[in-house]
Parts: C-alpha cells; structure tokens; sequence
C-alpha cells in the first residue's frame, strides 16, 4: 500500500492500472476511520480492482461555528487500517494541495440541498459536492462508495454526477450500528458516557416513525387499488394518514427533547426530491431522517422505506 499525498503522484501510480483496463473504487472519508468505513472499503474491494482511499478533512463544509478544528486527525492509525484491508492506494493531501488558493469554484444544487441537514448547515453541501467532484477528478474512479447514513451526500452527489455526465457508478452502503442501534460515527467519541447512554433512542424513534410509514404506505396502497372510492374521500383518507404520521413524528420530537436531545429534524421525505411527502401514491422510496444534538454533538440517521 502506498500513502501519496500529491495529485501528480497519485494520477502517475494509478495511469498503469488504468491503462490495463483495472476497474478504480474511490472510498473517499476524512479520517478517523471506523467499521463503517471499513465496510465502504470492503465493497469497493468486492467491486473493484484498485481501491483508493481518500483522506481529507475538507475545511469548505465546515461552517463558521462548527468542529473542523476539533475533527479528529488520525492518519497513522488510519493507514493501518487501511493496510489490513489491502487498500492499494491511500491518498492524503494537504488543503494547500486541494485549495491552492482562495479563488476556487462550487457547485451548488438548489431545492434538494434546502430541507433536512442542508437547512441548518448552509454551504455545507456546496462544500461537499466541491470537494467530492475534485476527488472524482483526480481519482477518475470507475466507481465510488458512500455510506448510507449521509443519505442526502448521496442523493446530491449522484445529482451532480448525472447533472455533469461523470462517468462513475454510485454505490449507497447500509449504515453500520452499534449492538444498541446507533449509527456509527467518527463524531461518537465526542459523547460523554451519559449521552451515550441515552443516545440508542435516536435510532429508536426513527425506527418507530418507520413503522407508523410502512402501515400508513399498506393503507395508500388499498386506497389507490379500490376504483370504488371518489376523489374527494381518497384525498381526505391521504390527508389523515400524513396527519396520523406528523402526529407520531411530534411524539418523537417531545420524547427525545424530555430525555436531553435537541432536535434540528425528525422528517418523512421523497427519497427523489428530499421534500416533505404531499402525494403519496407518487413515491417509490421514502426517508425516515433525522438529525439532532446531545450536548454539541450532532448524530444524523436515516432508514430507507419502500412504497411497494
């Protein structure tokens, strides 16, 4: 395994493989590597001849009041993990390498980066999505794998990928838990041991939401197959079911705010838009979402519902 931290020298030791015809997997993550990036690593390599691992805390989507100073930096041990997962290549840069200077260009995608984490971070994504197509530039993967748990990243991502004709396939890997259920983060180790205690009921609450969705989505499902019911009473029976469901969220919101969360959003959305779900009958996937704060550290979650 190499560690290379110039572009030039990444671009000149994959240029043979590529050459060779070798299918590229890009697990691009800042750092502080766990078992759910172990996992991204895992599939790439599954799908993938050569793996590149990417390691870069992006200061751009960082906002002014946010951790990018306290993010943990752990490339040695980073490296070691990567080696045992016989990770080809890992690639390191400085900022200076990435932002040569202050004159740098963002994409940014309207709508889909408004709602969930995008309303409370703004410039977050435009940060993510600049970053992530300069890997993809650099890199020139044939493929690339994400975790599931950023589950707007992905969708943004692979927004800019079919926007700009990138020719690399997506991959969204399921979240990785805890025993307990909570997702893994490089952020969890911020949590104090009473947070962490409490901190399963995130996870909790999203599946409980999820459960309401799935007997609300059977419900919709018999509405739109019976023919004998008029309009006007098919819309009422969908406006009480999205009622039913905003009532089940609001119980969430107050019992995870009772026990010491703090809420930034618990949502049901369309999977294609990232909006709040109007039309049932019209979604295929749903987002179960959320993301809150215990003490000053953000946790986010999702689960993925099918509208069969």
């Amino acid at each position: 395994m190499q560690i290379i931290h110039k572009i030039t020298q990444l671009r000149e030791s994959l240029s043979p493989s590529r050459k060779e015809g070798l299918r590229i997997g890009l697990v691009p993550t800042m750092g502080a590597l766990h078992d759910g990036h172990l996992k991204l690593i895992r599939e790439a390599r599954k799908h993938c001849d050569i793996v590149v691992v990417s390691i870069f805390v992006n200061p751009t989507q960082f906002g002014p009041s946010e951790d990018l100073d306290k993010y943990p930096r752990t490339l040695d041990s980073d490296a070691q993990l990567c080696e045992n997962e016989h990770v080809d290549y890992v690639f390191a840069p400085s900022v200076a390498e990435i932002y040569p200077d202050d004159n740098y260009l963002q994409i940014q995608i309207n709508k889909l980066a408004d709602n969930l984490c995008g309303a409370s971070r703004p410039g977050h994504f435009n940060g993510v999505l600049q970053v992530v197509n300069k890997f993809f530039q650099i890199v020139q993967p044939d493929e690339a794998f994400f975790g599931q748990k950023d589950i707007q990243q992905f969708v943004l991502i692979q927004t800019m990928v079919d926007e700009f004709n990138i020719p690399v396939i997506l991959h969204a890997i399921p979240t990785v838990r805890e025993s307990d259920g909570l997702a893994l983060s490089s952020r969890n180790r911020y949590l104090s041991s009473a947070d962490r205690d409490i901190a399963s009921n995130f996870y909790a609450s999203l599946q409980d939401i999820k459960n309401k969705l799935e007997l609300l989505v059977d419900e919709w499902s018999q509405q739109a197959e019976d023919s004998n019911v008029e309009f006007n009473r098919a819309v009422n029976r969908y406006n009480n079911t999205l009622k039913q469901l905003q009532v089940k969220i609001k119980f969430h919101e107050d019992k995870l705010t009772e026990i010491g969360f703090k809420i930034d959003y618990l949502e049901v959305v369309d999977f294609k838009t990232l909006q709040p779900v109007e039309s049932p009958s019209e979604v295929v996937k749903f987002i179960v979402a959320g993301a809150v704060y215990l003490g000053n550290t953000r946790l986010i979650d999702n689960i993925i519902v099918e509208n069969n």
